[in-house]
């Protein structure tokens, strides 16, 4: 048994990741500074405390007591949300410093950081047909702007900490995670929940159409949150220091997106494209060649799988009214 902290418990991805580690027998401690009542997941037998992680005094009283500890904690959602919250997205740099400060002094044994896609060169994205991002692309660095390069200075700190203190430190970059007991509406929800909202609209409510931000030839990869947290668990365990990518490399244009969510509800829709709307960059794959060859294991489950369940999820919090 572990005592794991899991910063960002009430979040997406942090609320299935605190369901694994208490399946495996784990004393976890989940802490997000959302009120419990809008956490996506609450587990019992969990130690979870409502607590801003900006706040350096709040990172020391959440670690203390414990030894290892995973930092999914950030102000971030979809590309509607990230490119008009830059300054919002980049403030969640002083959740990530603090808590490695806090691990520093408090002796934590082992510290994962949850980095993105986002921080790859945006000139290695502007092909639709995108032959895969390897670990090596984010430098020379052109990262997105605010959220992508606050995840790359994070990953940097990473590195100084376990150069110059002695910290464990992993750092995993994910690539679109998706799947139920996420955001799906409100603004901050991914493209994967936004097709199955705007196709469960149709189905429900009798629309005949949906709207596509850009063109729908934009490209993207989508990797499920069982094989997300699958992954985390392999690299926070593993001797590999440097950050690694996490994504499926099942490749798919959005216009592709609409066609797999559109099979599963048995519709099809007349289709308007918001040439306007935030889009992000052009094409964006994951190349999993490191992680193939350092750890013979890749994300694994198919997008039409995956979508499927997230879909069937989603229609049953659009008709009992659930949580978004």
């Amino acid at each position: 048994m572990k005592k794991i902290v899991v910063a960002g418990a009430g979040g997406f991805i942090g609320g299935h990741l605190v369901r694994k580690l208490k399946d495996l027998g784990n004393d976890v401690r989940g802490v997000d500074k959302k009120p419990m009542n809008q956490w996506y997941q609450v587990h019992e037998d969990v130690d979870n405390l409502v607590l801003d992680l900006t706040i350096k005094e709040n990172c020391y009283t959440a670690l203390n007591g414990y030894h290892q500890v995973f930092n999914l904690a950030a102000d971030m959602g979809g590309m509607g949300f990230i490119e008009n919250h830059k300054a919002e997205c980049m403030l969640s740099v002083l959740i990530n410093t603090h808590l490695l400060m806090a691990a520093k002094d408090l002796g934590i044994q082992r510290f994962f950081y949850a980095s993105s896609a986002c921080v790859y060169n945006g000139d290695k994205q502007k092909e639709t047909d995108n032959p895969g991002l390897k670990e090596s692309d984010a430098y020379p660095a052109q990262a997105e702007d605010g959220y992508g390069w606050e995840k790359l200075f994070s990953e940097r700190m990473c590195r100084h900490f376990r150069e110059d203190y002695g910290i464990n430190t992993r750092v995993a970059r994910f690539h679109n995670v998706y799947g139920p007991h996420g955001t799906w509406d409100g603004g901050r929800e991914k493209a994967p929940a936004a097709m199955c909202r705007k196709v469960l609209e149709a189905e429900l409510y009798g629309k005949d159409e949906i709207n596509i931000w850009g063109d729908g030839e934009q490209t993207r990869s989508f990797m499920y949150i069982t094989d997300c947290v699958e992954g985390i668990l392999k690299i926070m365990y593993s001797d590999i220091i440097e950050p690694l990518n996490l994504g499926s490399s099942e490749m798919v244009s959005i216009n592709e997106l609409v066609d797999i969510v559109e099979k599963i509800g048995d519709i099809k829709l007349k289709r308007t494209y918001d040439l306007d709307a935030p889009k992000g960059v052009r094409g964006r794959n994951s190349d999993n060649t490191l992680i193939l060859e350092l750890m013979n294991w890749e994300p694994k489950l198919p997008l039409a799988t995956g979508m499927k369940e997230t879909y069937d999820w989603i229609r049953t919090q659009m008709v009992t009214g659930g949580v978004k």
